[in-house]
């Protein structure tokens, strides 16, 4: 069986990418004044997390081994 760690940790930078993220734009959206899109800057950053957040999920559940042998057993 294959070490999951690097998948663990895929999964911690979707989990940690927007909170830890969002102190870091307040203080540029509060010094400048940002807009991405016709969004403020950190609503930006936390829209553009939930997308990025359910696209490293997706990866995570393809890349997992375990899923891939029930995917076999289910198909034979």
């Amino acid at each position: 069986m294959k070490s999951k760690v690097p998948l663990y940790l895929l999964s911690l930078v979707a989990y940690l990418g927007m909170p830890l993220g969002v102190i870091w734009m307040n203080r540029i959206y509060e010094e400048r004044h940002v807009f991405v899109l016709g969004m403020p800057l950190l609503l930006f950053w936390m829209v553009l997390w939930i997308i990025l957040g359910v696209g490293i999920m997706l990866l995570v559940h393809r890349l997992n081994p375990e899923n891939r042998e029930e995917e076999k057993e289910a198909t034979e």
